[in-house]
């Protein structure tokens, strides 16, 4: 592997010593990210088919995002699913393993290889999580190949929270997700708002989505007849019914 650094101060020259220190808050939580979008791609295979294929992915601190072939968005139950059955490979907390393999060896035990990615002889294998139903039962939730850094265990995850899902281009989709602890402050900041709102329309937090939907037909109502009554006025009649 190759590392490549930045001299922040002073120079270095050939044949120099130096102390290699790695952030190990910041390695977490690429780990932590980097696992969740295997189980992030196999929850979307399991729930919208085995023709989904990753198409691209960002690993950050922060955040991940994962890009795979799908041409039609994905549904608000479609996307609560995936997180569901992500989410119970994190509870497992079962070990994430690695193997050194041929290729072959390796596709044959089923591992999922990348479309168009160049594997040497010999291809790492990362395995996690037990299977959850479809016939999978005695076998890792998620295998792939892969050269990443990963977490020792599905429990080191935390938690995983989809926050969107996008079209980049014709028959791709854009899924970004968030893990551990920014997960549960994202969860955090969504309950606030749901009690502002519940708040500022003096009811529970429980009955806010119906209160929203009731006060949006009441608008489309009053629209509709603010139209009408326009359209009266318009060709002549000064005293519409209901409008003073």
């Amino acid at each position: 592997f190759v590392h490549l650094g930045k001299v922040a101060d002073g120079t270095v020259n050939t044949g120099a010593t130096v102390e290699l220190k790695v952030d190990h808050a910041r390695r977490s939580r690429l780990r932590a990210n980097h696992s969740a979008t295997h189980l992030i791609h196999e929850a979307l295979r399991e729930v919208l088919g085995t023709h989904v294929a990753q198409k691209g992915s960002l690993v950050a601190p922060e955040r991940l995002r994962f890009d795979i072939s799908h041409n039609k968005p994905i549904s608000p139950d479609e996307l609560e699913e995936v997180e569901r059955m992500a989410n119970e490979i994190v509870v497992q907390n079962s070990p994430v393993t690695t193997r050194l393999m041929s290729v072959d060896d390796a596709i044959a035990e089923g591992a999922m290889a990348l479309f168009g990615e160049k594997y040497g002889d010999e291809v790492r294998v990362v395995s996690m999580g037990t299977g959850l139903h479809g016939g999978k039962a005695n076998r890792p939730y998620s295998v792939e190949l892969c050269g990443g850094t990963h977490v020792r265990a599905t429990g080191d995850i935390g938690l995983v929270r989809i926050v969107s899902d996008s079209a980049v281009a014709a028959g791709v989709r854009r899924i970004e997700a968030l893990t551990g602890e920014a997960a549960r402050k994202h969860l955090d900041e969504q309950d606030k708002r749901l009690k502002a709102a519940a708040a500022a329309l003096k009811i529970s937090p429980a009955d806010v989505p119906a209160r929203v939907e009731a006060l949006l037909d009441e608008r489309k109502k009053l629209e509709k007849e603010l139209t009408e009554a326009r359209k009266k006025v318009a060709l002549g009649d000064r005293s519409p019914a209901g409008v003073p």
